[in-house]
C-alpha cells in the first residue's frame, strides 16, 4: 500500500538529509517514522510532506533514509500565521498527489492549513485519515485560563507592532478551529487516543470512523529512568510556558504556598522565554502574558527561583526531566501533551491538571498526581505531597513508568497504525 504523511514538520531524519534545519517538535512522529522504517514486511511504501523554506519547498525526490526509500515532497506555507489559508496551496498537494499517487493519505494534526488543502486536492474522505493532536476549538475556548480581565485586554509594544495581543491570539485560535471543523468533516477516518478528543471530534463529525491510536514517543525516553538520590532536590520542571494555555501562571500563584512548607524550591522552564529575562532587549520584546508572569515573579519573590532554560533536543529535555524532583503539568486545556508522556516513560513523579485528555493518559495516582485545573491551592498541594516523601514519590515514579510502557509501546502502537491502513483499504476498495 502507498501511503502519504502529511506532517506539520520537516522530519528530523529528512533534514538532515536535506542539510535543512529542523524542529524538536512533535518527537511522537519520528518515533513512529522509525518504527516503521525498521519494520520488515509492512507492505507500506511512504511518502512524506512537509513544510519547507525556499527551494526546498519544491522538494520532490527519494531519500534513502534506515536503508529504506522514502519519496519526499516539500510544500509552501505561512507557519507565521497558520490561521490564514492559502489555496494556492491545493495546486501543490495535487502535484504532490499525482506524482505520489497514494493508497491513502494520514494527515497528523489539525493545527495547520496544508491539512485541509491536502484533504480538498485529494477528495476522497474514505481513504483520509486525520490524526488528532491538540485540538483548536477546545484550545481557543479555554485560551485566557482564568487570566484577569485587565491582563486579557492588555497590550505592549511587542503586541502592537506584530498585532499580537491576547486578544488576536485567541481569535487565530478561533480561526484556525474553523479549519479544523472543516478539515474532519473532508476525513472518514480519524485517529485519537483520548476519550476527550473522540467526543470532540465526533462532535464536529459524527459519521467519521474513530480509531484508537496510542503515540510512539522519542527513542532516548524509552531509556534510562528518575532517581531520588539523584535529582535536584524541590526543583520543579515546566516544559513550556510561553502561551497561556500552559498554565505557568497557575505554578506562580502556587509557588508561595509550595515555599512555605520547601523554601528551597525552584523551577525550571523550557521552551521558548516570554519573561524577558536576557536583557533589556529581551524586554522590550516581552508580551503581555510575559509580562504579567513577570509581575507575578515579583509579587511572590521568585525571581530569583525561576531558570529558564531555552528551546532543548530531545537530549536536553531527557536531562531536565531526570533532574527535576517533580514535573509539572499545568496546562488549562490538553488533549496528551508529549511531555506528559516522556515523563511518564522515565518515572519522572508528575502533576497534571486534570483537564482535557490528561485523565485519560494519567489515571489519579497511577500516571500523575492530578490536580483541579486553575486550583493554585490543589497545585501546591499536589507537589507537597510529592515533596514531603520519598515513598510516595517512588511509588509514583513505578506505575507511571509500568503504566507509560504499555501505553507508549512501539511494536504495539505500529501494529495499530497498519491495521487503521489495512481497514481503511478493505471498507474503501475503490480507486
Amino acid at each position: 500500500m502507498r501511503v502519504l504523511w502529511v506532517c506539520n514538520i520537516m522530519l528530523p531524519a529528512i533534514a538532515r538529509q536535506l542539510s535543512a534545519e529542523y524542529s524538536v517538535r512533535e518527537g511522537w512522529l519520528s518515533g513512529i517514522f522509525r518504527s516503521l522504517l525498521e519494520r520488515e514486511g509492512t507492505g507500506v511504501e511512504l511518502g512524506v510532506c512537509f513544510p519547507a523554506d525556499g527551494g526546498l519547498a519544491e522538494t520532490d525526490r527519494k531519500l534513502r533514509i534506515g536503508g529504506r526509500e522514502v519519496a519526499c515532497y516539500g510544500f509552501a506555507e505561512d507557519l507565521e500565521h497558520p490561521e490564514r489559508y492559502d489555496a494556492a496551496m491545493e495546486a501543490r498537494f495535487s502535484h504532490i498527489l499525482d506524482r505520489f499517487s497514494p493508497d491513502l493519505v494520514h494527515i497528523f494534526g489539525t493545527e495547520f492549513p496544508h491539512g485541509l488543502a491536502c484533504a480538498r486536492a485529494f477528495g476522497r474522505p474514505g481513504r483520509t485519515l486525520v490524526g488528532l493532536q491538540g485540538m483548536m476549538g477546545a484550545i481557543a475556548d479555554a485560551y485566557m485560563a482564568d487570566l484577569p480581565p485587565a491582563v486579557q485586554r492588555s497590550a505592549t509594544l511587542r503586541d502592537v507592532l506584530k498585532r499580537d495581543s491576547l486578544a488576536r491570539q485567541q481569535e487565530k485560535f478561533r480561526l484556525r478551529a474553523a479549519g479544523e471543523a472543516r478539515l474532519l468533516r473532508l476525513a472518514g477516518h480519524v485517529t485519537g487516543r483520548t476519550p476527550f478528543d473522540r467526543e470532540t471530534a465526533r462532535r464536529i463529525h459524527p459519521e467519521a470512523a474513530y480509531h484508537f491510536m496510542n503515540e510512539t514517543l522519542r527513542d532516548c525516553f524509552y531509556e534510562g529512568g528518575w532517581e531520588p538520590a539523584r535529582c535536584r532536590r524541590y526543583e520543579l520542571f515546566v516544559s513550556q510556558a510561553d502561551y497561556p494555555i500552559k498554565g505557568f501562571h497557575y505554578l506562580l500563584q502556587a509557588m508561595p504556598e509550595i515555599c512555605a512548607a520547601f523554601p528551597q524550591t525552584t523551577v525550571a522552564v523550557a521552551g521558548n522565554s516570554v519573561l524577558g529575562t536576557d536583557g533589556v532587549k529581551s524586554r522590550l520584546k516581552i508580551p503581555a502574558y510575559g509580562k504579567y508572569l513577570r509581575r507575578l515573579a515579583k509579587e511572590n519573590r521568585l525571581t530569583e527561583k525561576i531558570r529558564v532554560l531555552g528551546r532543548l533536543d530531545e537530549e536536553g529535555m531527557k536531562r531536565a526531566y531526570l533532574s527535576c524532583h517533580v514535573f509539572v503539568c499545568p496546562s488549562a486545556m490538553e488533549n496528551s501533551p508529549n511531555s506528559l508522556g516522556e515523563a511518564q516513560l522515565l518515572g519522572v513523579p508528575a502533576v497534571a491538571s486534570d483537564t482535557g485528555g490528561i485523565p485519560g493518559i494519567a489515571a489519579h495516582g497511577v500516571g500523575g498526581l492530578l490536580f483541579e485545573k486553575g486550583n493554585p491551592r490543589a497545585l501546591a498541594e499536589a507537589v507537597q505531597k510529592l515533596f514531603s516523601s520519598d515513598e510516595t514519590a517512588g511509588r509514583l515514579s513505578a506505575s507511571e513508568r509500568a503504566d507509560a510502557a504499555v501505553r507508549y509501546d512501539r511494536a504495539r502502537n505500529l501494529e495499530t497504525l497498519l491495521e487503521i491502513y489495512r481497514r481503511m483499504l478493505e471498507e474503501s476498495p475503490e480507486r
